[in-house]
């Protein structure tokens, strides 16, 4: 892994390289939608990508950048769930062993989907270990390589195949974006999406969305640096419980993110609510934050197009209950 910081032709490449390994998710609209927002919206479902998440783009393109040496000793990770289920997939589909090591308190349907692509699994505590230490030893020891959630130039080019399809299909249809809105955790997904949009949709106003008390991005983003989350959020939203941005991906998303935006648990539920009821697709609660923002104004282009993706949809059937019932 190179610490080079990706660039476009680098999201180009991946997209050559996932043809027919990933799926190119459809766009959606909703009349409903418009009306609410006074905007033509357009949303990206990656949901319907396979493994339930877009984290399926950004393994696969690592895991194929790996020399032959390098994929008999296998890969490893540290993940809450959807990019854990992405390398193990991955390294199913190229024959490789995964170890994943996955919080104690991860969503059992992101764990056991997980262990259904063969991997194994370590169970470690979020609040006690440091889960960029163990993942390295881990790697370590048994000789494989580390693909970590964000942090990666073959990672971000791959999740920017997210904004690169989204562009393209919408230009299809005959709409230019004014706004994107995409969820963010330790903004691999954004920065990926960043390097797209600044040479497919220069004018388009990028914005990072958050779960409150999760808003890390936003606050480095009004300092000018990376800075800690120091007032953690609930856990609902588990894709996005990252505590700080990322080295590669702060110095990428600061040059361009018009700004961020935090959501509270209710804009969530709401978004849920709503993706379920209208687009008729399951929304886990880190993967509807950025449609959140859009359906209660913190992401706007009145009369103009604003692209949204939902990120995720291996929602615990619990929680997905509770927001339906809210």
């Amino acid at each position: 892994m190179s610490d080079a910081l990706p660039h476009f032709d680098d999201v180009r490449a991946a997209a050559t390289r996932l043809a027919g390994r990933v799926l190119r998710t459809p766009l959606l609209r909703h009349p409903l939608l418009d009306a609410v927002t006074g905007a033509t919206v357009v949303v990206k479902p990656e949901p319907l990508q396979r493994t339930g998440s877009f984290k399926l783009r950004g393994a696969t393109n690592a895991a194929l950048l790996l020399s032959s040496e390098a994929r008999r000793g296998g890969i490893v990770t540290h993940s809450s769930g959807n990019h854990g289920q992405a390398c193990a997939a991955a390294a199913h589909m190229l024959g490789m062993k995964a170890t994943i090591a996955m919080p104690m308190d991860a969503p059992a349907i992101k764990v056991e989907a997980t262990r259904r692509w063969g991997a194994e699994i370590i169970p470690f505590d979020r609040h006690g270990v440091d889960r960029d230490a163990l993942a390295e030893t881990l790697a370590a020891e048994r000789g494989a390589t580390l693909i970590p959630p964000f942090d990666h130039p073959d990672v971000i080019a791959g999740q920017g195949t997210v904004a690169l399809e989204l562009v393209e299909d919408a230009a299809s249809l005959g709409l230019t974006l004014d706004a994107f809105a995409v969820c963010t955790g330790g903004g691999g997904l954004t920065a990926g999406c960043v390097l797209a949009l600044e040479s497919l949709a220069p004018r388009a106003e990028v914005y990072a969305v958050e779960p409150e008390g999760w808003d890390d991005t936003c606050r480095s983003l009004q300092a000018g640096r990376p800075i800690p989350v120091e007032r953690p959020g609930s856990g609902l939203c588990d894709a996005l419980l990252s505590k700080q941005p990322g080295a590669l991906t702060f110095p990428i998303n600061h040059r361009h993110l018009a700004g961020g935006v935090a959501v509270s648990e209710a804009e969530v539920f709401r978004a849920m609510r709503f993706a379920f009821e209208h687009l008729k697709i399951v929304a886990e609660p880190g993967g509807a934050v950025a449609l959140a923002a859009v359906l209660a104004g913190k992401v706007t282009a009145k009369g103009g197009v604003i692209g949204v993706v939902i990120s995720g949809g291996n929602a615990d059937p619990a929680i997905f209950a509770r927001a339906l019932a809210a």
